[in-house]
Formats: structure tokens, C-alpha cells, sequence
């Protein structure tokens, strides 16, 4: 389903010179991140990432991008620059690589590593370009160069994007840590000298626009990770994103403190850590790490498991062990840290997952009992002060709910930027850079493409509406057999409902109200099984809806025999 645009028509061409951004996910949503950057009939491609399904979607396992306004173009696309390796900035990249795999993958060595193994999964081998902080690449008609950026991952860079119509500074996801793990500052110099040859259009990190002050660095939550290790009597389960390197290093630094021995579960965990070990983003301390078969034959209190699931995935290790489905039984004693923060829209997940573990007698440790996590993305006062350095001369907020948009667009109005140079807007919106001014094009086609176990833009809206009545409401079935050469009925209607608490006979009532619509419908010429099926359905509907105060799906079936 598009995002209703009903005020903006389809973008008219890009006028000579100008430069376009449409970014066809991330704005409006946390997640789904995707921008689009149009000059000289060439497209640059920042960031190809997919959204997580919440209870709204039953049965869909990731959310896409929507290519279609692109679809055309794909031999127009000079690359895809990949900020870094999260999930919601890489995760679709195997299906536009798809439709056609030779558009080259720019990123760094992290970030690329991280999606070639996702697309050996695909059978698709990219065509990559490795980038480092400091490097400029010309693709195309855009002269891209990379910048160092802090984040909850390594190797994040932000990119600058010269064209002869202005040049954009788009952050990625960042944060201003100043003592980070890595000792890989956001590099504060390299905005500033670009600030002062001129950025006409700074697209920004909005995520945590609302929060004042400063994110937290991470170094600060090593002591409470530190107590967590020393004060658990028994296994310790660690459940945080299967690419958060830097926490998983926290992890095996207290557990090689406090004599225990590490398990990887799950496979992107498995499969992310060792990539990242492999290339040295990832420290493993000797002896630390072993595998999850060695467990049996040590003590409770020398184990720990790290897994994914902090965001309560139903399908996820750690909402299997709340559920008692998986080969880990949580019991009296264990501790388990959440190592994440939530993600809006997963609060009422992960609560159940951490009141399940809680039934079990676990002790859970979280953020909302203890300093266990810090964000990966800039605060109200990084924010400002990025502002300030790079004194944009056209603002547009990316990455983030419309609150954060908006609370990202008031910083920088209050550090001078003229309101009318800060456009806020969502998926689908074309945003056009002329003459050094920013304004609303028009929109294009941005609903949400579902992946639906092996399809892939089949499962739309209706579909979900029937999965969400069949999940909330439950179905009443109906089945009527018609005389076919005389239309009279001659058995039936049987009626089952599931998902009710009243029997079946409470039906009883409506049977024959059903038989005198259809004689009514057949003695006026009805003979159509389908206008039948609707007759069924207009006199059963109404009624269930009085006296169960419930709106079913409703299924009637007409045989003719």
C-alpha cells in the first residue's frame, strides 16, 4: 500500500543542473533505510536496508523498499554506497541486486564483508568497491568522499556527494562517542572542512533528535556489563544484535575476567562474528570462545551464551528459550542481559520475552534496570553541535519516526538554518536541490514490499487484513447446496465458526433466517452461486456482528448439485 501523497503529483523531470533525493525507505519508520540521488539522468544509491515486521504484519518475515519508481532506471545506477552493515541499511540489498546483480556495492571492508556473505545465501556474487574513511571515489556523475563516523558498529562511514548541481553530506547512522572501543572517532575535522567549502543539502541522523544531551559512551557500560558477570550465580545468556561487535567484545572481555567460557547460538551470529574476528574488528581473547557442543561438560557458573533476540523475534534463540523451544532451558539462577535498546514498535515483544524468562526464575538485567546498553545514534546536543560545524545551507532529516524528523528539523532551525531551507518529509517524496534551494517535487510509488516466506511483492494489504480478522476476529464458515436446474436448496446451511467461545448451535438462530433470504433471492431469478455466496454473507454478518459483537471473516460456499 503507497503512502497516501493525495496533495503531491508525480515529480515532473528534473530540471537541468538540479539535483533529486528520494529516499524510498527510512523516513516515517525506523528501519527500511534507502535514498535515491538523481543528477544528470545518472542515480547514486545510498543505503538498501529492510524494516521488521511487527504484530500488524502476521506471517511477513522482512519489509522491502519499493523499487518500482527506480525499476526502469537500474542501468542508470552508478552504485550503491552501503553506510555501514546493519541490517536496515543492508538487508535488501539481495533483492535489487536481484533484478540486476552488477551494480556495484561501495562500503567499507566491515560492511562489505558483512553482505557478501548475505548474498552467498543468494547466489549472488557482487561486484564491490572497499572504501576507507578519507577516500574519494568518482561514480558517475557524483564525486563521493567517505567519512569516519562512531556507530554501534565498526567501520561506519558518512559520504559526501559532490555534482555539479551541489553537494549533499549524508551521515548514515553516527553518534559523537569520544571514547569509543575502537578509538575511531566521528571525524569532526573532515565535517568542518567540508562545512567550509560549502554543504548545500545535510542529511542527518534523526533517531535520537529527541534525546537531550549526549549519548552515553560506550566505554561506561563495561562496569555494569563487569557486576552482571561477577554477581550471576549460574549461566549468564547475552541477547543483543548479531552485528553489535563492540558489545560482543565487552562480553568476551568480562567473561575472560571472570574465568568463563563463551558460546556463539544462532547463525548470524555465528556467521557475523566470525567475520569480524577474521578481520580483526573482533578481539577474541585465547581459550574464551568455545563451541556451544563443549557446554555439557562445564559448570553452570563458567558458561555464557551470547545469542540474537533482544528485540523479541518470535522466531529468535532467546524468545525460544522463553517459550521453552529451544535446546537452552533458562531456569532458577540463570542471568540473562538485554543488551539493546528497543526498537519502537517491539516494546510489548520484548516484555513478553522478558516476563517469560522472568516466570522461568531467571534474573533479567536490561536497560531499564541497569546501564547495560547505550544507543548508536547522535543526541539533541551532538546533533546541534554538527549543526553548528558544518552550517548547512538546506537541512533535510533522515532515519527516524516523523516525531524525530521533526524534533531533528527544530536543531537546526534553531542553530540558524531559515525554515524554509529544512524540508520534512516521508517515503516516496522527491526532493529537489536547485539554484541552492531545497523543495518538494512531487512523489513517487513508496509502499511496503512484503516478504512473504519465498515471495517476494505478492503478499499486499488485503492479504494482511484477512490474516489480522482470521488472527483477531476468527471465521465463520457457511455452506449451502443448491438444486441446479431448480435453484432451490436442498441442504444446508451448515455453519462452523472457530475462534469463537460460543458453540456452534448459538448459530441455530440465524440458519433459518439464511433460507429465507436465499428463497427471497432465487424466487427474484438469483442463480449466480456467487450472488448466492453474497446473499449468505449480507444476512449472517450484521447478525453475528448484534449478537457476538465480534466481525469474523465470512466464508459461504454454494455447491450446485
Amino acid at each position: 500500500m503507497s503512502h497516501p501523497h493525495p496533495d503531491l503529483d508525480t515529480p515532473a523531470p528534473l530540471a537541468k543542473g538540479g539535483v533529486r533525493v528520494t529516499a524510498l525507505g527510512g523516513l516515517g519508520e525506523v528501519g527500511r533505510n534507502m535514498t535515491v540521488v538523481e543528477h544528470e539522468g545518472q542515480l547514486l544509491v545510498i543505503d538498501c536496508g529492510v524494516l521488521f515486521p511487527d504484530d500488524h504484519h502476521p506471517g511477513i518475515d522482512l519489509i522491502l523498499p519499493d523499487f518500482s519508481s527506480i525499476a526502469d532506471r537500474l542501468d542508470r545506477i552508478q552504485a550503491i554506497v552501503l553506510t555501514h552493515g546493519h541490517e536496515d541499511h543492508i538487508g535488501a540489498v539481495p533483492y535489487l541486486l536481484r533484478l540486476k546483480p552488477d551494480i556495484p556495492l561501495i562500503g567499507s571492508q566491515l560492511t562489505l564483508a558483512l553482505i557478501e556473505a548475505k548474498l552467498k545465501e543468494h547466489r549472488i556474487t557482487p561486484y564491490t568497491l572497499t572504501v576507507a574513511e578519507g577516500d574519494r571515489e568518482r561514480l558517475g556523475v557524483f564525486d563521493c568522499e567517505f567519512v569516519a563516523v562512531n556507530h554501534s558498529i565498526p567501520d561506519a562511514l558518512a559520504v559526501c556527494v559532490r555534482t555539479s548541481g551541489g553537494t549533499l553530506l549524508h551521515t548514515g547512522d553516527f553518534k559523537m562517542d569520544q571514547l569509543p572501543l575502537d578509538n575511531r572517532l566521528t571525524d569532526l575535522r573532515a565535517f568542518a572542512r567540508l562545512g567550509e567549502e560549502g554543504i548545500d543539502l545535510f542529511l542527518t541522523d534523526s533517531t535520537n533528535a529527541e534525546v537531550p544531551g549526549f549519548t552515553t559512551p560506550e566505554r561506561e557500560i563495561g562496569p555494569a556489563i563487569g557486576k552482571v558477570f561477577r554477581d550471576a550465580e549460574r549461566r549468564i545468556i547475552v541477547a543483543c544484535f548479531s552485528s553489535h561487535v563492540h558489545r560482543v567484545q565487552q562480553v568476551l572481555d568480562a567473561a575472560q575476567s571472570s574465568g568463563r567460557k563463551v558460546a556463539m547460538i544462532g547463525r548470524s551470529m555465528v556467521r557475523n562474528m566470525g567475520i569480524a574476528a577474521d578481520l580483526g574488528y573482533l578481539k577474541v581473547p585465547d581459550g574464551v570462545l568455545v563451541d556451544i557442543k563443549q557446554l555439557n561438560d562445564l559448570p553452570d557458573d563458567k558458561v555464557v551464551l551470547v545469542c540474537t533476540g533482544s528485540q523479541g523475534e518470535p522466531m529468535a534463540a532467546l524468545s525460544r528459550m522463553a517459550n521453552r523451544d529451544h535446546r537452552i532451558e533458562v531456569g532458577a539462577g540463570d542471568t540473562v542481559l538485554l543488551a539493546s535498546s528497543l526498537i519502537p514498535g517491539n516494546e510489548n515483544a520484548v516484555y513478553r520475552v522478558i516476563n517469560g524468562l522472568m516466570r522461568l526464575g531467571a534474573v533479567v538485567v536490561h536497560k531499564g534496570n541497569a546501564k547495560v546498553h547505550v544507543s548508536g545514534h547522535a543526541s539533541a546536543g551532538e546533533l546541534l553541535y554538527c549543526y553548528n560545524i558544518v552550517k548547512p545551507r538546506n537541512v533535510m532529516p533522515v532515519h527516524g519516526e516523523w516525531r524525530h524528523l521533526v524534533a531533528n528539523a527544530e536543531l537546526a532551525i534553531a542553530t540558524g538554518v531559515p525554515r524554509r531551507n529544512v524540508v520534512v518529509v516521508e517515503d516516496g517524496v522527491a526532493v529537489d536541490l536547485v539554484d541552492g534551494r531545497v523543495r518538494v517535487a512531487g512523489a513517487v510509488e513508496c509502499g511496503y514490499v512484503y516478504v512473504d516466506g519465498s515471495s517476494v511483492g505478492e503478499a499486499d494489504e488485503t492479504l494482511l487484513k484477512d490474516r489480522r480478522i482470521l488472527r483477531d476476529e476468527g471465521f465463520v464458515s457457511v455452506i449451502v447446496v443448491v438444486d441446479s436446474s431448480t435453484g432451490k436448496i436442498i441442504a444446508g446451511p451448515e455453519i462452523t465458526a472457530r475462534g469463537f467461545v460460543e458453540d456452534d448451535d448459538v448459530f441455530d438462530e440465524i440458519a433459518p433466517k439464511i433460507l429465507k433470504a436465499l428463497d427471497e433471492a432465487t424466487a427474484q431469478g438469483v442463480t449466480d452461486s456467487y450472488q448466492l455466496q453474497q446473499v449468505v454473507r449480507r444476512t449472517i454478518g450484521p447478525w453475528v456482528g448484534r449478537k457476538i459483537r465480534r466481525r469474523p471473516m465470512i466464508i459461504p460456499t454454494v455447491i450446485e448439485a
